[in-house]
């Protein structure tokens, strides 16, 4: 009887935990048993392992193999594991040592022929790796410069199982993971090509200061849709801790950019009026998949011709928008994922949405009504800014040398607004007006006076304006005075925050 063991790494979302991938061969009729809440792709590894062997010139223990994964309560799913299964039989029949491997977390997808393919996941697996105390990791050649973001631990590169059996036997040096690119990607388009629409401009340069949710409503050719790709072009680049959160989720949806999987740039997800509630939330049988709302974490999710949309897929983001995370749960337990963005709508004012204007259009009040309808007003009441935008007139088209402001100048007053807001609310949890507390904005240091604030109480008091709704008009005040350059809101930078909340066309 032979007993050997190694490590691997199990990802429940962006949450992985350690595995301990045991083997225990015993006399018996030859068979491999995986036990510990394998998936389907985990069961069917005992042939992929066993043909990989072989093609790999070594034998195949002739004998009753049982593979353990411990914990054995945690579900354990996809192909990753089985590097670590075929090393741990191997070591178990005593044909490879692995005191080279006693301290590493072996991951990868076995080809019959015995070469090692990449993987998803594998940012999150190896940073849960490092958390758990192992040193090494063994990943995929594919998937070496995406581990070697994760700061001390020691990555190395396997393109095959005859290379790591050579390395375990004889120290055969593994491949070094590639060095990581640092190049930045395009910056995307410009804000200089909107021309026109001041409100507009003024509308996502506040979303963008404070991380404020916006609704833009208008007509066909208005702008709505270019205002809303270049909102990502005036938002900061992610620090480290939020580069590998995105990147750790874009990895698991198998997602990175090749040659520079470190995500840099906020996202931007568009997905069509037809996305299911699973493809926008996320969601999927066995292992629940992140949805476009999470691969836009930290980033902009748009939703063009919002009221196109399914009702209830839209409603299904108001927790996500209030929590920051998805929850997921499945009969096998509960998946998170992280849900942190800015959510920017697009809608005409009516199904016809006549290019020409109102004149032309034959939709009646109510048929405007129930199209509007559609976005619900517990969701609206979560979205801060909601502007009208009117057709472009022809003096911004048609006038010599006509260009808007650049991205980069705009950019840079976003990101000394923002700096001012994460100053203020420096130990409060919050970097951006968007994520502070009420409570917050309620302490005696930073309560705005009665006068600037009393066409907000006037609101709530004759029921126009909800408690949430209140709440946000001043986040929103904050950003402005943010970008203007002044210390507290006064009565006008209220007044400018809550007539930008109150344009829908409703």
């Amino acid at each position: 009887m032979g007993y050997a063991k190694v490590h691997s790494v199990a990802l429940l979302g962006v949450t992985g935990a350690a595995v301990v991938v045991e083997a225990h061969l015993a006399t018996g009729l030859p068979a491999l048993v995986v036990s510990g809440l394998p998936d389907a792709a985990l069961v069917e590894s005992r042939d992929r392992v066993r043909s990989a062997v072989i093609n790999s010139g070594e034998s195949w223990p002739q004998r009753r193999i049982t593979v353990n994964l411990l914990p054995a309560h945690l579900p354990k799913h996809g192909s990753g594991f089985d590097l670590a299964v075929a090393v741990a039989v191997l070591a178990g029949a005593g044909a490879v040592p692995v005191d080279l491997l006693r301290r590493a977390a072996l991951l990868g997808e076995l080809g019959l022929d015995g070469t090692v393919r990449p993987v998803r996941g594998v940012l999150p697996a190896v940073l849960a790796a490092a958390r758990s105390g192992l040193e090494q990791v063994v990943v995929p050649v594919a998937n070496a410069a995406e581990a070697s973001l994760v700061p001390g631990v020691t990555v190395r590169a396997a393109d095959s199982l005859r290379a790591l059996i050579d390395f375990a036997r004889d120290g055969v040096p593994l491949r070094p993971p590639p060095s990581v690119s640092v190049t930045a990607p395009p910056a995307g388009p410009d804000l200089a090509d909107v021309l026109g629409q001041e409100r507009g401009r003024r509308a996502i340069e506040l979303a963008a200061a404070g991380g404020h949710h916006l609704a833009l409503f208008g007509p066909p050719g208005a702008g709505k849709t270019m205002l809303a790709q270049r909102l990502p072009t005036i938002l900061p680049p992610l620090d480290d801790d939020a580069a590998l959160e995105v990147t750790a989720v874009h990895s698991i949806a198998g997602t990175l950019p090749a040659g520079s999987p470190l995500i840099r740039r906020p996202p931007f997800q568009a997905p069509h009026h037809t996305a299911t509630m699973p493809a926008l939330v996320g969601g999927g049988s066995g292992l629940a998949r992140p949805g476009s709302l999470s691969l836009a974490h930290r980033g902009v999710l748009f939703l063009d011709e919002a009221p196109e949309f399914n009702r209830r897929v839209l409603d299904a983001l108001r927790q996500p928008l209030e929590d920051g995370e998805v929850r997921l749960h499945r009969s096998g337990g509960e998946t998170r994922y992280p849900a942190r963005v800015q959510l920017v709508l697009a809608a005409n004012p009516c199904p016809c949405a006549s290019p020409e204007g109102d004149r032309h259009c034959d939709c009646s009040p109510l048929v405007r009504r129930r199209y509007l309808g559609r976005l619900s007003g517990p969701l609206l009441d979560r979205i801060d800014l909601q502007v009208t935008l009117l057709p472009v007139a022809s003096a911004a088209l048609l006038t010599d040398h006509a260009a808007g402001e650049p991205s980069t100048v705009v950019a840079a007053r976003v990101a000394r607004a923002r700096a001012a807001a994460a100053a203020r609310w420096r130990g409060m949890g919050a970097t951006c007006n968007a994520d502070v507390t009420g409570a917050a904005l309620r302490d005696p240091r930073w309560r705005l006076p009665r006068p600037a604030t009393a066409v907000l109480a006037k609101a709530l008091d004759q029921g126009t304006l909800s408690a949430r709704g209140h709440d946000r008009v001043i986040k929103v005040a904050w950003s402005v005075a943010d970008l203007d350059g002044r210390d507290r809101p006064g009565a006008g930078d209220v007044a400018e925050a809550f007539e930008l909340r109150k344009g829908a066309l409703r």
